[in-house]
């Protein structure tokens, strides 16, 4: 007779009430808790909860619009009238102007709406041309702002990807980005201009870079530009990124292909009446109304449309630019380094490892020179309307945790720049206090610069031996230069 079998039954894992306790300790700890609020690594689980919101903030904005109701003779049908007079300020002048294209008129020179001639590029005139016709002749505004909170969210998507990959924003920032600034959701989902669109666009662009995707970002960027010109803000950067990861030759094919868009989007209107299409849609001298003004209110208005204020403040750009350009120069050398590195790196690691590896330090160099260069463009812009506040509103954020402040200060400077936008009409003091705090802003990226290109410059030797063991231990690397993707 077999000997009992005195062997316990198979082990088959933890127990599911242990199980479930593990759990309950790990993501309901209050250091987990507090590492969802701020933690930079946790961004990307507590964004699709901010998204959610964002959905419903955006319906219940557009659906707050008051309506008229008609009730017509009894026994015919009722009919509910919207009325969006209080919403509608470009709209109507958009719609005009495609109209124009739409009958036939491709001379530049003579597409006006009720707000004046057209002077945004042929980009511009395409997506409103079929925003035209998927909406009624234009008639259909419910529609369109349906759309445009649709493009708020795709908006919302490219700029969180970007502070993902970059870690460098706390996840509880999202709390001011989505859910406190009225006049964003107004630009976007109510007022249905395009520079929602033209922004769309460059965020896309920069994702696809930090993709190495180059070709197909360079064609989003200059897509970007053929809607609105102040896209060209972050040109310089752009420029400085060619040189730095791609080299001259690439560096001419991608503006080759950034010019071949703006030629090819323009070509009706440059064979119809070249001058007025560059004068009507890239008209650099164009003179801003001085009572729509955000950050000028405080000096007169003979000096607001001086030729010698607007000189000076081109100046002023211009010496900004230059002085940054080194530091931003040295930022995407060490990017394409450090690039260079991180693919060396991950093909001797397993798929989880990879996923664990921390590019952040990357997208950071790569991110910071865009973001600056347009803010200094609205630190010196001739003129900011409402509208624009959307041109740097998402990556205000990431410049002020850039710089050496506290939070407390971080957060006052972004209170007061959302307060001095929302003031209408603009003041005396909101302006002044808009340009105190994009001072205050400017300062701190300054102070910042001089300590990041300190510290990669000490740890460039480090990087290099790093790279070169990388390189020794998977010999196939060596040969294997990093070759961007031109897609």
């Amino acid at each position: 007779m077999a000997p009992p079998n005195r062997r316990g039954p198979p082990n088959r894992g933890p127990k599911p009430q242990k199980f479930s306790l593990k759990l309950l300790e790990k993501y309901f700890s209050k250091q987990y808790i507090l590492s969802l609020v701020f933690d930079p690594r946790q961004f990307y689980v507590t964004a699709p909860i901010f998204l959610l919101l964002e959905l419903v903030i955006n319906y219940l904005i557009i659906n707050r619009v008051p309506c008229k109701f008609l009730v017509l003779p009894a026994g015919e049908k009722f009919y509910i009238i919207f009325n969006f007079t209080d919403t509608e300020i470009d709209w109507k002048a958009y719609m005009q102007e495609v109209e124009g294209v739409v009958n036939g008129t491709f001379d530049y020179s003579q597409l006006k709406g009720d707000t004046g001639p057209l002077v945004y590029p042929a980009g511009f005139v395409y997506i409103f041309m079929g925003l035209y016709y998927i909406t009624d002749f234009g008639t259909n505004i419910r529609l369109a702002q349906y759309i445009f909170a649709g493009l708020y969210m795709v908006n919302l998507l490219l700029v969180f990807r970007l502070y993902g990959k970059s870690r460098k924003i706390p996840p509880f920032i999202m709390v001011f980005v989505c859910l406190t600034s009225y006049r964003v959701h107004s630009i976007f989902s109510l007022r249905l201009f395009n520079d929602p669109v033209a922004m769309v666009l460059l965020y896309a662009s920069l994702n696809l870079f930090l993709d190495d995707m180059w070709t197909f970002g360079s064609v989003f960027f200059s897509l970007a530009v053929s809607v609105k010109m102040n896209i060209l803000m972050f040109a310089p950067a752009l420029l400085i990124a060619y040189i730095a990861i791609l080299g001259f030759k690439k560096t001419i094919l991608q503006l080759f292909v950034c010019g071949l868009i703006q030629v090819l989007l323009a070509a009706p209107f440059l064979l119809t009446n070249p001058v007025g299409y560059i004068m009507g849609a890239f008209n650099l001298g164009r003179i801003f109304l001085y009572k729509w003004t955000v950050n000028w209110r405080f000096i007169t208005e003979e000096l607001f449309v001086s030729r010698n204020f607007h000189l000076s403040l081109l100046a002023c750009h211009i010496v900004l630019l230059l002085y940054f350009a080194p530091t931003w120069l040295t930022y995407l050398k060490s990017y394409c380094r450090l690039s260079v590195l991180e693919s060396q790196v991950k093909v001797q690691l397993k798929k989880k490892e990879k996923a664990m590896l921390n590019t952040s330090s990357s997208s950071q160099l790569f991110l910071a020179p865009f973001f600056a260069a347009n803010f200094i463009g609205m630190v010196c812009a001739r003129s900011l309307h409402y509208q624009f506040y959307i041109w740097y509103y998402h990556t205000l954020p990431y410049l002020l945790w850039c710089t050496p402040y506290s939070m407390w200060t971080r957060l006052a400077i972004m209170g007061v720049i959302e307060m001095c936008w929302n003031v209408y009409p603009s003041t005396d003091w909101s302006s002044g206090a808009l340009h105190i705090c994009h001072l205050i802003l400017l300062l701190g990226l300054v102070q910042t610069q001089s300590n990041v290109c300190k510290s990669i410059h000490d740890a460039e030797p480090v990087v290099s031996s790093t790279a070169a063991t990388a390189a020794a231990s998977e010999p196939s690397v060596e040969k294997k230069k990093k070759k961007h993707k031109n897609y």
